[in-house]
């Protein structure tokens, strides 16, 4: 688990902070909308994999609920979204879209791996959060639930199985992660 970031020194940062954990949090519901529309777009025409395509349209749907939900919080806030929301739309639905073309088990590999990845995230942020802004904080409990369902749904529908699950994994976390500190940043 991700340890909660100290508050920082001086005026504003706490403000600071906030539109930090708005920004990469709307950014990572962005991308997740997309990882499903690039599976959803591959396994929808493939013969056999339309139950799979109606899971994934479904935790799209998931997901678009927590994008609006961040995009409403962007503004009330007054917070800019992340400067690489182009790129991350784009990478994501790549990702989707590739990971589905190695089949059903790595594009549910996928799905772990980045759920594993936003789950801890979150829980850093709950943490962080739960005594500054404990309605924020209640919200992320939410999608943060929402994500462990999504990431069991993969387990159970074989996402181990992928071929070179450990090193498909391995790169989507890494990506994650990557993608987590600079969308706070930029």
């Amino acid at each position: 688990m991700t340890r909660p970031v100290p508050p920082r020194p001086g005026q504003g940062a706490l403000a600071s902070r906030l539109a930090e954990i708005l920004r990469v949090d709307q950014a990572g519901e962005l991308a997740a909308v997309h990882i499903y529309r690039g599976q959803a777009a591959v396994m929808r025409n493939a013969p056999g994999r339309e139950r799979i395509a109606d899971q994934l349209k479904e935790m799209e749907g998931h997901e678009q609920v927590h994008l609006t939900r961040f995009n409403e919080l962007l503004t009330e806030r007054n917070v800019r979204p992340t400067l690489m929301s182009p790129v991350w739309r784009a990478a994501a639905f790549a990702l989707g879209a590739g990971t589905a073309l190695l089949g059903d088990k790595a594009a549910h590999a996928c799905t772990e791996a980045v759920e594993n990845v936003i789950e801890q995230h979150y829980a850093g942020q709950i943490e962080e959060l739960k005594d500054r802004d404990p309605d924020l904080a209640a919200e992320l409990t939410q999608f943060r639930d929402d994500e462990l369902a999504h990431r069991d749904l993969a387990i159970e529908e074989g996402a181990h199985e992928a071929a070179a699950y450990p090193l498909l994994t391995a790169v989507i976390q890494a990506g994650c992660r990557a993608a987590i500190k600079i969308s706070e940043k930029i």
